[in-house]
């Protein structure tokens, strides 16, 4: 009895050191993406008067268009959507251009957004849907599956239209 005491402690134990080394590792993955996120929610806060976030994504198009997009509301509780902009090293860029904010209100919320490219593409299947940044332009970034294809694209978040024809990925 005492040997199989003994292994079933000793394998409790293994089982407690896998999942503590496990949440450490998830822990050291995740440092730089936790830390981008908490720089983009000061910016936000002391640049756009945010005070409180409701939501964070991150969006990356390419080495000039990584923006962390910030929702939340300000003091006056007004619903702002407030673009961060990141260089490639994972700092916030900085300058003039550098924090856009602007009322939901006054551009198209995911809501709105969601119904347009329903009317748009009927039939399609939204895979992901964020703000970003494209050529420059304040966008919803629409990533979706229709027959069989997958698809990128732009809408901008001004007014909903459409940026381009958008792209298409090669099928597998």
């Amino acid at each position: 009895m005492k040997k199989r005491r003994k292994w079933l402690l000793l394998g409790i134990l293994l089982v407690l050191l896998l999942l503590f080394g496990l949440s450490q590792f998830y822990a050291y993955v995740m440092k730089d993406q936790w830390s981008e996120r908490s720089a983009a929610t000061e910016i936000a806060e002391a640049r756009a008067g945010l005070t409180e976030v409701t939501r964070a994504q991150k969006s990356v198009w390419d080495e000039n268009s990584i923006y962390w997009v910030l929702t939340g509301r300000n003091a006056a509780g007004t619903e702002l959507m407030v673009w961060v902009r990141f260089t490639r090293d994972g700092k916030p860029a900085g300058g003039d251009n550098g924090v856009y904010a602007e009322e939901v209100a006054k551009g198209m919320s995911e809501q709105k957004i969601r119904s347009i490219i329903a009317s748009d593409l009927p039939g399609s299947a939204i895979k992901r849907l964020l703000p970003g940044v494209y050529n420059g332009e304040y966008a919803w970034q629409l990533f979706y599956k229709l027959e069989g294809r997958y698809y990128y694209k732009f809408y901008r978040f001004a007014d909903g239209s459409a940026i381009g024809d958008g792209y298409s990925l090669p099928k597998k």
